[in-house]
């Protein structure tokens, strides 16, 4: 058994907790391990705090004013991922996607992304073309006892 939702939500700031608290309602549904959905938890809070912050402008009834959280819970794995209809993340050379510099503790911006990182397993930074910004991220789960989902 799998299972994945999708939300598009609007780029304000109580979207935030509303997109923590159904991933949150979902991993302990499904029977995964407590620190496992808060690692997570916290990774999906700061790449819809970022959507929010910089995903484009917020004109009303426009795609910029909105931003799409998909996540899947699949065996042994979660996957999330956030895409706004933002600038995007700066490009390098050879058109790929750079993750902003952050420049210490201090920094006003940037933390959430490395916190992404260092929360997650796997992450991906990427640009959609015309459409805003990427940030996929996944985590090996581990499962309670008598888990729903857990893979035998």
């Amino acid at each position: 058994m799998s299972i994945w939702w999708s939300l598009h939500l609007r780029r304000e700031a109580a979207s935030v907790p509303l997109a923590r608290r159904l991933l949150l309602g979902a991993m302990e549904t499904a029977g995964v391990d407590p620190d496992i959905s808060y690692d997570l938890s916290v990774a999906l809070s700061e790449a819809c705090a970022n959507a929010v912050e910089h995903g484009g402008d917020a004109v009303s009834g426009s795609a910029s004013a909105a931003y799409r959280v998909t996540a899947y819970l699949d065996g042994e794995k979660c996957r999330i991922e956030v895409a706004d209809s933002g600038p995007g993340f700066p490009v390098r050379r050879g058109r790929r996607a750079a993750v902003p510099v952050r420049t210490g503790a201090l920094a006003e911006h940037g933390r959430g992304l490395g916190l992404i990182e260092q929360l997650a397993d796997h992450v991906h930074f990427g640009n959609r073309p015309g459409r805003g910004a990427v940030i996929s991220f996944d985590k090996i789960l581990k499962w309670r006892e008598g888990a729903l989902l857990k893979v035998s």
